[in-house]
This record gives C-alpha cells, structure tokens and sequence, in this order.
C-alpha cells in the first residue's frame, strides 16, 4: 500500500512538470505574436519594451474642438500601436505646467505638450530629463530630445475666407481671436487675405477673448461683433460659442480645430481642422523603432494634418466649387497664401510682388494685413 502510495505521488508530480512545461511554451508562442509594433531585440529574441507615452492638454477632451482632436489623435496612436497613453487635462499655462510635465517625466519615456503656452515649461524639464523625448505642438523652441509639430492650418483658414467672402451681405466679418500670437494672427491675416481673393470690399473686425476655452467670454466677444453688424464670424477657440451666437442672429460662422457642423447645422461656414492620429503614430512608432530624432514638423493640406471641415448646408454650390478650386491650387503648389503683393493695415508693402513669405517669417508674425481692422495687444 505504502508502495503505491509513493508510485502515485511520483506520477502526480510528473504530471504537474509536464503541464507546466507546456504552460511555458504557450506563453512564449503568445509573446512570439506580438503586434509588429514591437520589433524582437536582436540579441535576446524578446519584443522590444513598448514606450510609455503622456499628454499634456489645456483643456478638456469634450471641448468639441482643439483638445478634441488631440485626443482624437491619441486614440488613433492607441489603436495601432497597441499603447495605452497618459493623459493629463486642463492644465494651465504657468508654473504648474512645468510641475505636470516633470512629474510625467519621472516615468514616461516620450510626452507630448499639446498648447503652444507650455513651449519654456517642456524646454525647462527636458533640460533636466535628457533620457526622456518631448514634442511640443506650435512652438519654435527645440533641444536634443526636444521637438516640436505644427500644421499650415492658415492654408484652411484662406479657403474659409473664400467662403466668407462670397457670404458676407455687410461686407463686415468678424473674428474672435484667442491670444495675440503669431499663431491666431497669421490665421486672420490668411483668412482675410481669402477674403479679399473674393470680396476686396469686405473687411475682418477683430475683437481679443484671451481664452481657449470659456464659452460665456467667446460668446460676448461674438456678440459684440454681431452688433457691429458682422453677418459671417470665424472664431480661434475651442468651443462652439461663436458659432451658437452667430446662429441665435441668423449669421454665419465657423469654428477652430474640430468639424463643428453637428453645433448649428444651418449657421455653418466651414474651419480649418486638425488630424493629428498619424503624425502621432509615426512619432511613436520611431521611439519603438530607435530612430526618434529632434524635429519641427509642419504639416500641411497636402499630407492631411490640416484639413476643411465640409461647407456648411446653406452654401451654395458655386461657393463651393470656388472653395474647391482654390483648394486644388494650393494643393498643387500653384496657390501660396503670403505670395505679394502684401501690405500691412497701415499700408507699408509687407510682401513684395513675386516674393513669397518663409514659413519661419510666418511663424512669427506680429502684424494685420490690409483689410483687417482692429489692435495687436503687445504680449
């Protein structure tokens, strides 16, 4: 009996190594089928260690506009890479920005800024993180394992002129713009040079929010410009504020970042928009791969970064066929939104004939163009 026993208890401990044995192997086949994503070590076999991505947003992912499409983009990174992001909302533009993106830097291996305001705060922490990689969007400062991205969303903004110059009864348009930057500037000088292509009698009123994100504050700046008697609004924020103001006057508008047709289907012009998911997903991916390096991106129409969002439902076919075509143009390299003439709202030739801005002096331009009617605040 004892004999037993003990030739039982053998063949049960057999049994227990075999089914782990195979146990083992099962979980080896499954790392063998990992996503392509993660490219096997050469020397080990093993698939590469995925990175740990964060983003850093100004606002929420439910604003229906910039951090919208952000967020649009991370979910796009998600899905292909197979990696799950961090996200941090509703960040400032000051001091706590640096703290967030320190404290993401202790344990994430590349963070990407996502507002043009947190620029000085990720150069500050990439200084003292030099392992981890950062990508700030709109920005122009960079460092070894810092780079930044942006888009040439004032080639839409010159489309969305189009169409407000061929909408427009009063000859008076208006635009609610965010912050005094480069940035918001050379989208309301793009959009009313658009104009002007159209309608050299129109004029762009424009009034300051000194927001992002604060509907109540979008919506008075609107107003306000409803009253000087604008019929056809574009606006630089996140929300759909201007757009729901123009709506309730029986105006036309547009919005920033996001198609925002679904907010007055009947009051909507068009915007610029943003598809920020594949630049995402290269970006990350060349982390995968060992071949991130410091860049400045600027994407365009033409690699669909920047988009139109679809003219609105009151526009009319012959609009949008102007629309399209100015479109095929710049497409096509034969448009160039700040090729001269150009002169400044003072009258001073900014631009001569023949001569065509460099995206660097874009990127830093502090003045309106003829045809705009209001006051750069200095920063």
């Amino acid at each position: 009996m004892k004999f037993n026993n003990r030739l039982g208890l053998a063949l049960f401990i057999v049994f227990v190594l075999v089914l782990a044995g195979c146990s083992s192997n099962s979980n080896k086949g499954s790392a063998t089928n990992a996503p392509s994503s993660q490219p096997a070590d050469a020397a080990t076999d093993e698939p590469a260690k995925l990175p740990r991505v964060a983003f850093v947003y100004i606002g929420p992912p439910g604003d229906g506009g910039w951090t919208f499409e952000h967020d649009n983009g991370r979910k796009y990174m998600e899905e292909k890479l197979g990696i799950k992001a961090d996200t941090v909302e509703n960040v400032p533009e000051s001091a706590d920005a640096e703290r967030v993106i320190t404290e993401l830097a202790q344990n994430h291996d590349i963070i990407f800024t996502t507002s043009f305001g947190y620029m000085d705060q990720t150069l500050n922490v990439a200084k003292k993180f030099p392992k981890v990689k950062f990508m700030h969007v709109a920005g122009y400062k960079t460092a070894d394992n810092m780079g930044n991205y942006f888009g040439k969303n004032y080639e839409a903004s010159y489309l969305s002129g189009i169409a407000a110059g061929k909408m427009t009864k009063s000859n008076i348009i208006g635009y609610v713009g965010a912050f005094p930057i480069p940035e918001v500037i050379y989208n309301i000088n793009a959009f009313a040079l658009g104009i002007q292509s159209v309608n050299p009698d129109a004029k762009v009123n424009v009034v300051w929010s000194n927001t992002w994100y604060d509907p109540t504050t979008e919506r008075q700046a609107a107003i306000s410009l409803l009253d000087k008697g604008a019929d056809v609004l574009l606006a630089y924020q996140d929300s759909p504020a201007t757009l729901q103001a123009a709506a309730e006057r029986g105006a036309l508008a547009g919005g920033n970042d996001s198609d925002m047709t679904r907010y007055a289907p009947e009051a909507y012009l068009t915007n610029p928009t943003w598809n920020w998911g594949p630049y995402y997903t290269k970006v990350v991916q060349s982390v995968i791969d060992g071949t991130w390096k410091s860049e400045q991106y600027s994407g365009s129409l033409a690699d669909e970064m920047v988009g139109l969002a679809p003219l609105g439902s009151s526009i009319p076919d012959d609009v949008k066929k102007l629309v399209e075509d100015a479109k095929a143009k710049v497409l096509n390299g034969e448009l160039n939104v700040f090729s001269g003439p150009i002169t400044d709202a003072a009258g001073a030739v900014k631009v001569e004939e023949g001569k065509t801005m460099t995206l660097e002096d874009i990127l830093v331009m502090d003045w309106f163009v003829k045809g705009v009617e209001g006051t750069i605040p200095k920063n």
